[in-house]
């Protein structure tokens, strides 16, 4: 099962994929056109992305080039269009596949499957450690010194990013862009509301860090107690 961003202006293609994906027991959120296609990206982020590039505002093949400014989300181009050369321009831009249209309903849920086990391929298969801090992306749970945390989904995701880059110092922008899908002006503020969060269910402080160090004018990076 996996959440699918269907970005596509034909209503009747819409309205067939959606049928055809609930019917493989997938979640699907459908747009129009690209700025709210973009903005549903944004506010409610899928697991893979159908984009078509005849698209009424914006041609795909420039949303796509938006798509990847915030987002590292699989991208599956579905689109009439079958000149060879601009299909490899497409996918040397970013997209992870491409399907011409017409295609089979069976034929699209395996290419959905393939790039969402390419996207997995990088994870550990583990959970990721940290001095006494545990965080499993996969079943997002997460555990200090074997005790579970109770962390909201953005707690979870926050610490998950900072997590993979350990011992990084990550800045705010980035966290922004990659946590919150915010990389145009983005209030820092909502960054070090969910660190002071995160802290306090670590058991530290900004004053007094274990795990979140904060490195002033740059960043901030997770490592284990000293």
């Amino acid at each position: 099962m996996a959440d699918v961003l269907i970005i596509e202006d034909d209503a009747t293609i819409r309205t067939a994929l959606v049928r055809s994906l609930s019917a493989r027991a997938h979640s699907t959120m459908t747009a129009p056109n690209a700025l709210e296609g973009l903005q549903s990206l944004v506010d409610h982020p899928p697991d893979v992305v159908l984009l078509d590039l005849g698209l009424p505002d914006l041609d795909g093949a420039a949303l796509l080039a938006m798509i990847r400014a915030v987002s590292d989300v699989p991208v599956i181009v579905i689109s009439a269009r079958d000149d060879g050369a601009g299909i490899v321009s497409v996918l040397d831009a970013g997209a992870d596949d491409y399907l011409v249209k017409p295609f089979a309903a069976d034929q699209l849920e395996a290419r959905i499957r393939a790039v969402l086990r390419r996207s997995d391929h990088g994870r550990p298969a583990g959970p990721l450690v940290v001095g006494g801090l545990a965080v499993d992306v996969r079943a997002r749970t997460a555990t200090l010194d074997g005790t579970p945390l109770e962390l909201s989904p953005k707690e979870f995701d926050l610490l998950a990013y900072l997590a993979e880059r350990s011992g990084e110092v990550v800045a705010k922008r980035e966290l922004l862009a990659k946590v919150w899908n915010q990389p145009y002006g983005g209030a820092d503020k909502t960054v070090d509301v969910h660190l002071h969060w995160l802290r306090r269910k670590l058991g530290e402080t900004a004053e007094e860090p274990v795990y979140l160090h904060r490195v002033r004018g740059v960043g901030v990076k997770l490592v284990p107690p000293s």
